[in-house]
């Protein structure tokens, strides 16, 4: 599913992010990446959706080089990746639903497909009766659930999170790890960047580990607390309650 041949990306200024990284991520494996602040762990997540490209060697994703890619086909690798960002990225005088329906609008879904996928994504992380509210209206934790909802809406194949916890506190960082965890369940390769070890000790997993942009270690742990899991149900216009949509709210 992910592969990585030899990559080595460089930055303006001679810094090295990633130096000659290889490794494999086979199709629904869990995997976590690791390593201190500077390491290397945005830098590689950024070219796997081909938001940057490396200076040496190939990725392939899905059997595809993405370096290869012209720019008129990137959106629709993306469209098989979700992706979600510490800062959750939501757009303030957006409404939950107006954020998280943002991919199917852009499709060119129907209004009622859309409400349909928002209605879905949003049960799935708990936040189904927060489709009229505003991202500054809702907590931290709230803010990164709506930021998977948007990042699952459209049943990726992979799913990228780069520091998803980082900005929040013990129990709500385990609320959140518990939803990557049954989303993985439902088959959808996770590879989820953190610097938390002792998250990583509990829950267990492939372990991928960057030093100074070189990865030096790949390991699997077997976890001293892993937590009892639910299958989730899945997203899609098909699965949402006709009598339970969201409302839409207009906003300018």
């Amino acid at each position: 599913m992910i592969h990585f041949f030899q990559v080595t990306k460089r930055y303006p200024g001679g810094q090295t992010a990633l130096d000659r990284v290889s490794f494999e991520i086979a199709r629904g494996q869990f995997v976590f990446l690791t390593g201190a602040s500077g390491a290397g762990k945005t830098s590689l997540l950024r070219l796997i959706f081909r938001e940057d490209v490396p200076d040496e060697g190939q990725i392939l994703v899905n059997g595809r080089n993405v370096s290869s890619i012209p720019p008129s086909k990137i959106p629709y690798l993306r469209r098989t990746i979700g992706v979600v960002f510490q800062d959750f990225r939501l757009i303030p005088r957006k409404t939950v639903f107006e954020n998280v329906t943002y991919l199917p609008r852009i499709l060119g879904s129907d209004s009622k497909s859309q409400k349909k996928l928002a209605y879905a994504a949003l049960r799935r992380v708990g936040l189904a009766h927060r489709g009229n509210a505003f991202p500054l209206e809702l907590s931290g934790g709230e803010q990164q659930r709506v930021a998977i909802a948007r990042a699952l809406i459209n049943e990726p194949e992979i799913l990228i999170a780069d520091e998803p916890t980082g900005n929040l506190d013990p129990d709500l960082s385990w609320e959140i790890l518990r939803l990557f965890l049954e989303v993985n369940l439902r088959g959808t390769t996770v590879l989820l960047a953190t610097h938390d070890r002792d998250m990583i000790q509990r829950v267990g997993r492939r372990v991928l580990t960057l030093d100074a942009g070189r990865l030096v270690n790949d390991q699997e742990f077997p976890g001293t607390d892993p937590p009892s899991l639910e299958v989730p149900p899945a997203t899609g216009p098909d699965t949402a309650e006709a009598d339970a949509e969201p409302v839409e709210s207009e906003t300018p």
